[in-house]
């Protein structure tokens, strides 16, 4: 919407640059409501696991197939809502098909890279947002990173799922196959982004901080 909105009358790279920034609104939500995206499960949900307790695992695992499921079923009622004719502005459809065609423009090799990024910021939001007592600072941090994923066009497997289904109700001329397709592709790049290069080295920093104190 805001894209759309001012896209009109300043052109659509500030279009674009306002829809992203609007979009960073959503993270705010996420956080000061305390929801979960799916990529959001990659950094605490692990450091609880116990590595001999076969329940914990089961559990996380349990996690990570409710919670992506959730988050699209929700996404998909609300993208029924809106679409529905003259609920939104004039304009608007247009902006999301176009938004939903450059995931279905990427080839194989960018799709992957370009969710290994998302899973990478998303996940580092986590880290940054768990360890900040401050409403505010968290806020700022959920509305920063929620717009750069929005900036950059990064493939979030919730979000991109959820744009192409709206590009697809809109009109936009995507099979459904990128749809599966794509989510497979950015449900590895997301897990590798988010669990081997922010997971795997927080943990990392943790248990050197841990051996340092043990040694002091």
């Amino acid at each position: 919407m805001a894209t759309a909105l001012v896209s009109k009358r300043f052109g659509t790279e500030l279009g674009h640059l306002a829809g992203s920034i609007a979009f960073g609104v959503a993270f705010v939500f996420i956080v000061v409501g305390r929801s979960e995206l799916f990529t959001e499960n990659f950094l605490v949900p692990l450091a609880g696991i116990r590595r001999g307790n076969r329940g914990s695992w089961l559990k996380l695992a349990q996690l990570w197939t409710v919670s992506p499921l959730m988050n699209i079923f929700g996404g998909a009622m609300m993208i029924l809502i809106v679409t529905t004719h003259g609920v939104m502005p004039h304009g608007t459809g247009q902006a999301v098909a176009d938004a939903a065609n450059k995931f279905d423009l990427n080839n194989f090799l960018a799709a992957f890279m370009s969710a290994i990024a998302a899973g990478a910021l998303i996940t580092l939001m986590t880290w940054m947002v768990e360890g900040q007592e401050s409403m505010g600072v968290r806020v700022a941090v959920a509305w920063i990173v929620g717009t750069l994923l929005a900036l950059g066009n990064f493939n979030h497997v919730i979000v991109a799922t959820l744009e192409i289904l709206a590009g697809i109700r809109w009109g936009a001329h995507i099979p459904w196959d990128t749809l599966f397709t794509n989510f497979g592709t950015a449900l590895l790049g997301n897990m590798i982004g988010g669990i081997a290069f922010v997971t795997v080295n927080r943990f990392s920093q943790a248990r050197a901080g841990n051996a340092a104190a043990s040694e002091a």
